[in-house]
């Protein structure tokens, strides 16, 4: 969405709020029917002043306050919260409108066949609609306090093994530990987030890798956590690729030159971390005097920027290596990498974050993203070829996360 259409789409967004206040408004009314009125008026307007208040504060947010350098903390609270408002108002809102609608009904049916209007066609909304549409707007309501205050530091280890006959022996029981889209410009809780570099730091896997979205636009957004980063140590090594966010492409740059300079400060700072970068190529990892490749690709995504080259990356690999391929954008694997003439055993990507919202259960599995990608979280497979989408370790926009928990993934290979 280009940036014009992204402040049209709001403006619009917000207007509905407001004409969704009015009905609410009314259905508080009922609710508090018996209440003293002082305390009913409290209860209306009160509601009224804060909705305006959350409203304008988001207007003025994506209106006046600098976006050129992307969304700043601001940005995302104010987006955060007013969506929390606007998801429970629609609730609030389907919910006193279907015993509207239930009463109207009624008072079609007790006119039916009389010869004269005797009925009123509404009768009086009972307050039980009221209390019931409360109730159920609550829910969202809170949910979206809870993934924006604690949801989006739940970090959740996912651990699988997966079977390969082509796995050289000698890297039988090879783990591999995962993280994607850090989206270090987000972080708002550093002390939060450390919890989630323990936890890879206590898988002590065989290998680390990052698979894209260091920072949202900016180099300098990951200088504040290159320490804690650092931290992170493998036996074979830490590797990294880029993601589509990483290239700065989503704000405004003084020149071309001061682009190209971030996306340079920012390998530094994956050299800093101890993170060897994979830009379209490939590193031979030996053990025991047997050999797999871990192969790197620069960001190819439908719809975003497709600067990988996995053609590159193979050069010099036998074409009967195995191999495990990073590349940021599922779509990648989706569109080229399943059907390429050489085959990649494994791929590992990122980029969906499951988008932060969603159901999974051990029998159902649900999220808005399912519309846009095929592959959007955990295992897909195409003959003897996998991939895996790891479903992000932080968050972008939305300052939270809700049944679509951050993740860490370790991978057991097993030959077999």
């Amino acid at each position: 969405m280009r940036r014009g259409g992204f402040f049209t789409f709001f403006i619009i967004l917000a207007a509905i709020t407001l004409l969704l206040d009015w009905y609410i408004y009314s259905g508080l009314r009922t609710w508090a029917s018996d209440w003293q009125p002082r305390w009913r008026f409290i209860l209306t307007w009160g509601y009224i002043i804060l909705s305006l208040a959350v409203t304008a504060t988001f207007l003025f947010a994506i209106l006046y306050v600098d976006m050129s350098h992307g969304m700043s903390h601001f940005h995302s609270w104010a987006l955060s919260v007013f969506l929390a408002f606007f998801v429970s108002k629609l609730v609030f809102v389907i919910v006193l409108s279907l015993g509207d609608l239930g009463r109207f009904v009624v008072g079609i049916t007790q006119n039916a066949g009389r010869g004269e209007h005797t009925e009123p066609y509404f009768p009086a909304r009972r307050k039980f609609i009221s209390e019931l549409a409360v109730l159920l707007a609550a829910i969202p309501f809170a949910s979206f306090f809870y993934a924006m205050f604690r949801g989006k530091y739940d970090y959740k280890v996912h651990k699988h093994t997966v079977y390969f006959k082509e796995l050289p022996q000698a890297f039988d029981g090879f783990t591999i530990t995962q993280i994607s889209d850090f989206h270090a410009g987000s972080v708002d809780n550093p002390e939060a987030m450390q919890k989630g570099i323990d936890l890879v730091i206590a898988q002590k896997s065989d290998l680390f890798v990052f698979t894209g979205d260091m920072v949202n636009n900016l180099a300098e957004e990951v200088a504040p956590f290159i320490n804690r980063l650092s931290k992170i140590k493998a036996q074979y090594g830490q590797y990294s690729v880029l993601g589509n966010h990483d290239y700065g492409d989503y704000i405004q740059w003084d020149s071309q030159k001061a682009k190209e300079e971030n996306l340079e400060q920012l390998k530094k700072h994956h050299k800093a971390m101890g993170f060897r970068l994979l830009r379209d190529e490939a590193i031979p990892l030996e053990k025991d005097g047997e050999k797999i490749y871990l192969l790197g690709v620069e960001n190819w995504g439908h719809g975003f920027v497709q600067k990988g080259d996995l053609d590159i990356a193979l050069r010099n690999v036998d074409k009967d290596a195995f191999k495990v391929l990073l590349s940021h954008d599922p779509t990648h694997w989706e569109q080229k990498v399943r059907y390429h003439a050489t085959p990649v055993h494994l791929t590992l990507s990122g980029h969906t974050h499951g988008a932060q919202f969603g159901i999974e259960t051990e029998g159902f599995r649900w999220s808005p993203v399912q519309y846009r990608y095929l592959q959007w979280a955990g295992f897909a497979t195409h003959h003897n070829r996998k991939l895996y989408v790891n479903r992000g370790f932080g968050f972008l926009a939305f300052s939270g996360r809700l049944g679509i928990w951050p993740e860490i993934t370790v991978l057991t290979l097993k030959r077999g």
